[in-house]
């Protein structure tokens, strides 16, 4: 039977959207990165590029972005992908160039493994992030570049990855799945206006980059697809992510900085992270922070975020051995809608990429600010349990409610080894969050 209620996740959507176009300036941080205009066009088809979904148009892909990377026109080029069906293996993008996507075009992955190209293990990770040694290149790369946009009329790029999922479920995975789009090294980029289908791991992943914007985006894979995050920022800075519907087997938006020894050797933080006016299910978290937090992660902000389906809200999640830095985090504006945990800040979450780690390498969490957060159906409120040596401090919690199930349930809130303050906060949280001799925690955040 239809209920209003399933409705109740778009109409808060589209309310945020049309506030803030009625009420005022439609507040963006895509400005950090301009959209170029390219003026030299060049089509897939001119590189014998066929859309029939059977012909393989690895060697038109490649040989398209060759001659945009070695004419290296004033201002780049657009390389044009029109209504069809490509079917390709993965390849590498280049600098200064604009990857377009007609209405109808889908650019779509080979479900060929056995010929998947591989690539080096990322330094802050110290191998794949699934199994020892190298990764399989994600299906769109790009490493070193710079002003690299991909966008169009809400095209498709799918990954296929049905038959990554079901050898990961198999445990015959030789290597760690690709990414759906992965960029290194990189600043300048901009991913707008376009469908992500089906990833066989993460989906867009801008590792050791700066100066990114993902907006006006479409990220879907089922529910049950194993680790198919949505947008995982990994030691990253300035990053925009606005304006999205992303549904997915795993988090929806993640911020990362690397893998325990290899992170904290490699030292490179997420910092200055904005993601706002999402919207989405995932039977994980709808906002992460973690688990793979040993370079840092500091100053990020989400807001106006749409949640309903789901495993957790927020989720801050750590372990020993991860060492480096959580702090300055405020996620502010968030309903959720049928969720099991609305709230979890954790110091026991995640495994090790090997024997190799520092048990006393403790992470530390300061300053996460959780404020005017609304919730329906939510089984548990929630729970911010630190370390025993490494207590979790500055929690603030204002405004928020988040009302449960009718029914037996597990006690509201569990916290242990925290410190900060509750203001308005419904069910009311542990008595570690209500001492007015730490009111501090939430100057200036209420």
């Amino acid at each position: 039977m239809f209920r209003l209620r399933s409705l109740v996740p778009i109409f808060l959507s589209c309310f945020f959207f049309w506030f803030r176009l009625s009420f005022g300036h439609l507040i963006t941080c895509s400005g950090i990165v301009p959209m170029r205009y390219r003026s030299d066009t060049v089509s897939i088809t001119d590189f014998g590029g066929v859309g029939d979904g059977k012909t393989l148009n690895t060697k038109a892909f490649r040989e398209a972005i060759f001659r945009i990377q070695h004419l290296r026109r004033r201002g780049g080029t657009l390389l044009y992908v029109p209504p069809g069906v490509y079917l390709t293996e993965s390849f590498n993008l280049t600098s200064r160039m604009t990857l377009y996507l007609a209405r109808g075009a889908v650019i779509r992955a080979t479900q060929d493994t056995l010929n998947w190209p591989l690539v080096a293990p990322l330094p802050s990770y110290g191998r794949g992030r699934e199994r020892p040694g190298g990764r399989y290149m994600s299906f769109i790369h790009g490493d070193g570049l710079r002003d690299v946009v991909i966008t169009g009329e809400n095209g498709t790029i799918d990954g296929q990855g049905g038959i990554w999922w079901d050898m990961w479920r198999k445990g015959s995975l030789q290597f760690t799945r690709p990414n759906l789009v992965e960029f290194m090294n990189s600043r300048g980029i901009i991913i707008s206006n376009v469908i992500f289908r089906d990833s066989p791991f993460w989906n867009i992943h801008p590792v050791y980059c700066s100066n990114v914007v993902i907006r006006y985006v479409t990220i879907v894979a089922p529910s049950d697809s194993p680790n198919t995050d949505g947008i995982d920022p990994d030691s990253s800075s300035n990053v925009c992510i606005e304006d999205s519907f992303i549904s997915t087997g795993d988090d929806l938006v993640a911020v990362k900085s690397g893998w325990d020894e290899y992170g904290i050797a490699y030292g490179r933080p997420s910092s200055h992270i904005t993601i706002r006016r999402i919207t989405g299910s995932s039977p994980f978290a709808g906002i992460a922070v973690g688990s793979e937090t040993s370079g840092g992660v500091e100053n990020v902000l989400a807001e106006n975020i749409v949640l309903y389906n789901s495993g957790i809200g927020v989720n801050i999640k750590t372990n020993i051995g991860r060492g480096g830095f959580i702090r300055n985090i405020t996620v502010s504006q968030f309903f959720m809608e049928n969720v099991r945990t609305g709230i979890k800040i954790a110091g026991d979450t995640g495994d090790h990429p090997d024997n190799g780690f520092d048990p006393n390498a403790l992470p530390y969490v300061k300053g996460v600010t959780l404020k005017n957060i609304w919730g329906v159906r939510v089984q548990q409120a929630g729970s911010i349990q630190g370390l025993k040596n490494a207590p979790f401090t500055g929690i603030c919690l204002s405004k928020i409610n988040l009302h449960g199930v009718t029914g037996p349930r597990s006690p509201p809130w569990k916290c242990s080894d925290v410190s900060g303050a509750a203001i308005e906060v419904s069910p009311w949280p542990c008595a570690q969050l209500t001492s007015t001799q730490q009111s501090d925690s939430c100057a200036g955040h209420v």
